[in-house]
């Protein structure tokens, strides 16, 4: 394959990415402009955000374990379309069920989406260059997450909402057309039945890897659902300054996904017990740089970048494994880190309230902190166990 289409492959695949990423995050910034023009509380349009990650969650394994019989490429295709379908009537809805039912059929299909994009990262790119396009791909979802909510609310603000859908859809499409010119037509499958697949969970490496994105979700949401008022509150910046602090967090994703794929080629796995002792230790003493408005700035900008270092090494161990050892659970695998990340955010968000309630907004932090320690003991855990049983990326 040459060089030029595998680029080419890696940028459409990133274009997926960012279209379902936009789609999740920007329902954020547009809230309040859905629920004036669809004349419903805002906290009623607030469920749209809970019910599109509870169905992306539930629905992800069902749908890769019952189409995993069928053709990659096609059933891709099917997915994408029948997300451009979800999404388009989004934009067209006259009234709040219609725009629920809208937004169950768009997440339905995209956890499914990004699992089938892995395979295909798997299938197509060389073993040495495997780890970069893993992580070109999670970048779609970081640019998405800065730009996303900002370009949103902008064209919310000056044409409508409906219209913010819309330009989705026109992204949608343009990325439909591009995977039809681009993907392999086809590429190697194994199919097994769903028993078949389900023994992936026997795996002590699995289970280890699916453990430690649930906790280190929560320990980014144990303190990031009320980065808000962390900001305000706690360091005193002005509501004015929020956009712009906002900004740069995300700059700060995009640079850890960069930094998270280096890893992936350079130790992976390995290399991040270090960045988990600095999590446990940064989150602790966090009360006391909430004292000092820059540093303590300094600091939340520091926890963004090393929290999510996990994503890159995470997929291709989970990759990697399913590929030499189940290889009729190749797009289950590949789903699992994405799964078991959007539990740990519920599960983070749920202890970062239970904190705000019990102990205020200055102490939020420990609840964070404890997780932390659950993760580094997993990463322990499942480094140990890698040595035990290695896989052809570990070795």
């Amino acid at each position: 394959m040459s060089k030029f289409r595998l680029h080419a492959q890696a940028t459409v695949f990133v274009m997926v990415t960012f279209m379902l990423g936009c789609n999740e995050f920007m329902v954020v910034g547009i809230l309040s402009d859905i629920a004036r023009h669809l004349h419903v509380p805002i906290t009623q349009i607030g469920y749209l955000v809970t019910v599109f990650a509870i169905v992306y969650a539930v629905s992800t394994p069902i749908l890769t374990i019952l189409t995993s019989r069928f053709d990659r490429y096609k059933t891709l295709l099917v997915f994408i379309t029948i997300f451009l379908v979800g999404n388009t009537l989004s934009g067209l809805a006259p009234n709040y069920i219609w725009l629920l039912v809208s937004r169950i059929i768009a997440a339905s299909v995209a956890g499914a989406i990004i699992s089938l994009v892995m395979t295909f990262v798997t299938a197509i790119a060389p073993k040495e260059k495997r780890a970069s396009l893993v992580a070109s791909v999670f970048a779609g979802f970081s640019i998405a997450s800065v730009f996303g909510v900002p370009i949103g609310t902008a064209i919310s603000m000056r044409l409508s909402w409906r219209a913010a859908f819309l330009v989705v859809s026109v992204l949608t499409f343009g990325t439909l057309l591009s995977l039809i010119a681009l993907l392999p037509r086809h590429t190697p499958q194994v199919r097994g039945t769903i028993i078949d697949q389900l023994k992936l969970f026997r795996d002590r490496r699995i289970i280890l890897g699916n453990l430690l994105a649930l906790f280190t979700a929560a320990t980014m949401y144990g303190y990031y659902t009320y980065i808000r008022p962390l900001l305000t509150s706690g360091l005193g910046f002005s509501q004015g300054s929020l956009n712009l602090l906002l900004f740069l967090l995300g700059i700060m994703t995009i640079g850890s996904n960069r930094w998270s794929g280096h890893l992936a080629k350079h130790g992976g796995l390995n290399r991040l017990p270090k960045y988990y002792v600095a999590d446990m230790i940064i989150l602790t003493l966090l009360p006391e740089v909430l004292t000092n408005k820059f540093f303590g700035l300094g600091i939340i900008l520091l926890l963004t970048l090393m929290v999510t270092l996990l994503s890159s090494p995470l997929q291709v161990h989970l990759l990697s494994i399913a590929e030499h050892d189940y290889p009729q659970a190749l797009v289950l695998a590949s789903s699992l880190s994405s799964i078991f990340f959007n539990y740990g955010i519920s599960l983070g968000s749920v202890t970062a309230s239970m904190m705000l309630d019990v102990v205020g907004l200055r102490e939020i932090n420990f609840g964070a902190a404890f997780y932390a320690v659950v993760a580094l003991g997993l990463i322990t855990a499942l480094n140990k166990a890698l040595r035990q049983q290695p896989t052809d990326w570990e070795t």
